[in-house]
């Protein structure tokens, strides 16, 4: 017979210490959080302490259809931590910066600067994306005409 290969999946899985990123019609929509306790199979209890007050969350339960699971988590932190120990190992974990770095974060941050365009400015980014769009196909039939 064959040998079987096992793998764990690759699934974000709900978890103490996972980042969470809160969503829907929460007052806190939009921000970071980590899975301190699960409450039951519906519902945890997050804590936010994010250096960046716009990505802080207090100390609350949620339930878990109003959190998107990222794939960045806190390491080492133990159920039912206080706010003090959660703060202290998410500094440690780095997750401000880490969730900076996300292409996550960066399409978010993208869509928020766009709903803050004026008219005149959405007209000189169409003139910026044909020009650049210009300039790849001005390169690419150079190439083809090296080939």
């Amino acid at each position: 017979m064959g040998d079987a290969v096992i793998e764990g999946s690759n699934w974000r899985l709900v978890e103490v210490g996972r980042v969470v990123v809160i969503n829907g019609d929460h007052p806190f929509s939009g921000r970071l959080a980590t899975i301190v306790e699960i409450i039951d199979h519906k519902r945890v209890l997050v804590d936010g302490p994010s250096s960046n007050p716009n990505l802080a969350v207090p100390r609350q339960a949620v339930p878990l259809s109003k959190v998107l699971l990222s794939s960045l988590s806190v390491e080492g932190l133990n159920r039912g931590s206080r706010t003090g120990a959660v703060r202290k190992l998410w500094e440690e974990s780095k997750i401000d910066a880490k969730w900076v770095e996300t292409n996550w974060a960066k399409k978010r941050d993208q869509i928020e600067r766009r709903k803050g365009l004026t008219d005149f400015d959405r007209f000189k980014v169409l003139r910026l994306k044909k020009q650049r769009r210009f300039e790849e196909r001005k390169a690419l039939a150079k190439i083809k005409a090296s080939a």
